[in-house]
């Protein structure tokens, strides 16, 4: 049976604490609350890490968030040897908040790297120092040098980055907004989630389900550290933070 978890950083990407009452324990002691401000792995984002809390003080470390049967049921994976909640107990909930905000940052630098590249994208994975993004591209004349100037245009015009939902039928008429290549949103939910980027979108609008800063100025200074052929049309574009090496 499949457990249906209210996701609040869909909301609120900067809820660091919040409240969850637990609705089961599986056989491998992963943790199912009714609501958390836990991010499950997806789409090439980690899963949060942080604490939950007890009533009585006591802590169950959770070293990782990952989804279930299906994408709505989040399980929190508590540390070796933890000792585990009981059905119905309400949890204090606490994320590793420097880690997410990390990820958010990243996360969002890696929209807007396919605002400056915009090829299919064929893999992507968001990290806490370093991140990539693979293109369906032939040989870039783009360097790593000019790519990350560009970036650097979009972070310091501090653009807002907002979310809004569409229908699938919406979506099944904008098949541009989708830009992976391999990968389609999650369809027959009846809404799809957008990631928006700039005044009225100009700047950029795609499905995902990660979290995000709320405006471009947050990622802060980063640049491209690498650009790899990845094969005959592929070419792996990796993130850092901070400027670029002398």
């Amino acid at each position: 049976m499949a457990f249906a978890t209210e996701t609040l950083f869909r909301e609120d990407a900067y809820r660091a604490t919040g409240e969850g009452k637990v609705v089961a324990v599986n056989e491998r002691g992963g943790i199912i609350l009714d609501r958390t401000i836990f991010y499950a792995t997806s789409g090439g984002q980690p899963g949060d890490t942080g604490v939950l809390t007890r009533a009585d003080g006591s802590k169950i470390a959770v070293e990782a968030t990952i989804t279930g049967e299906n994408k709505d049921e989040i399980i929190h994976l508590p540390a070796p040897g933890a000792l585990l909640p009981d059905i119905g107990e309400t949890l204090g909930l606490s994320i590793d908040w420097p880690r997410r905000l990390k990820l958010m940052r990243m996360h969002t630098a890696c929209h807007l790297l396919t605002v400056i590249c915009p090829f299919p994208i064929t893999g992507a994975a968001v990290g806490e120092e370093e991140s990539r993004v693979d293109f369906d591209m032939p040989d870039a004349d783009l360097t790593k040098e000019a790519a990350s100037a560009r970036l650097m245009e979009l972070v310091t015009a501090d653009h807002p980055v907002f979310t809004r939902w569409i229908t699938d039928e919406e979506l099944a008429a904008n098949p541009g907004l989708v830009k992976s290549k391999n990968v389609r949103p999650p369809a027959g939910t009846g809404r799809i989630r957008l990631v928006c980027i700039g005044e009225g979108e100009a700047v950029d609008s795609q499905p995902c389900g990660g979290t995000h800063v709320a405006r471009t100025g947050e990622v802060g200074e980063i640049h491209i550290g690498k650009i790899e052929k990845k094969g005959r049309e592929n070419r792996r574009f990796r993130i850092r933070f901070g400027p670029a090496p002398a």
